[in-house]
């Protein structure tokens, strides 16, 4: 179970705010391409599950470093608080770029994930193989985030996500301790002056709806 903070920004103007704000504890920063995959039925959508490949940097779209296969099920949120059953796999890049190009070949790769999806929903296979939904960009970056109680550091990212109908931008933190982890990151805004709201879904709920959501 993958369980995140998760805050929404209004607009470009607070994530630059956000940005500045957190700049001296920059770790890295990701350009991600997440494509979704699902029977032409829309089996997975139907049953609240995701199968994304998330191709990472890289100079173009076709010289990914790295690729990884991910199944999440069953998300919910809460009051910026998401719980969702998380599955994932490295990916040789070639290999994710193949089934980009020809989605059904994702059906025969020797994988839990897919073998999983197989026996579970059905998809992947010649009666119901792999369609590509399309998908959507993410600039990801990564802040180490030292407690000021001495009880550690935090793991933030920051994410501007560029849809064909919009972009969004909000501040993750996957954690153990959400209502903890959650006071901490609503102090960090308020005390960087950037309005948020508590996120109330996911970035593929938004690519589903083909619009931006709260």
């Amino acid at each position: 179970m993958e369980v995140e903070i998760k805050l929404r920004l209004p607009d470009a103007a607070a994530h630059r705010r956000l940005s500045a704000f957190l700049a001296p504890r920059l770790r890295r920063t990701h350009a991600q391409r997440n494509l979704f995959f699902d029977a032409a039925a829309r089996t997975l959508a139907a049953a609240t599950a995701a199968l994304r490949v998330r191709l990472y940097d890289g100079p173009d779209d076709r010289n990914p470093l790295r690729a990884v296969l991910a199944l999440k099920r069953r998300p919910r949120i809460d009051a910026g608080v998401s719980r969702v059953e998380e599955i994932e796999e490295t990916l040789d890049p070639a290999l994710a770029l193949a089934c980009a190009d020809d989605p059904a070949r994702l059906g025969g790769l020797d994988s839990p994930i897919i073998r999983l999806v197989a026996a579970e929903y059905g998809v992947g296979g010649d009666d119901a193989p792999f369609i590509c939904l399309g998908g959507f960009r993410n600039t990801r970056a990564v802040y180490d985030y030292e407690l000021e109680d001495g009880g550690g550091g935090l793991v933030l990212e920051l994410d501007e996500t560029r849809f064909d109908f919009g972009t969004s931008y909000e501040l993750e933190c996957e954690t153990a301790e959400p209502d903890r982890v959650k006071e901490v990151l609503e102090r960090l805004l308020t005390v960087a002056g950037v309005p948020y709201e508590y996120s109330q879904s996911n970035k593929f709920a938004c690519f589903m709806a083909g619009k931006l959501l709260p």
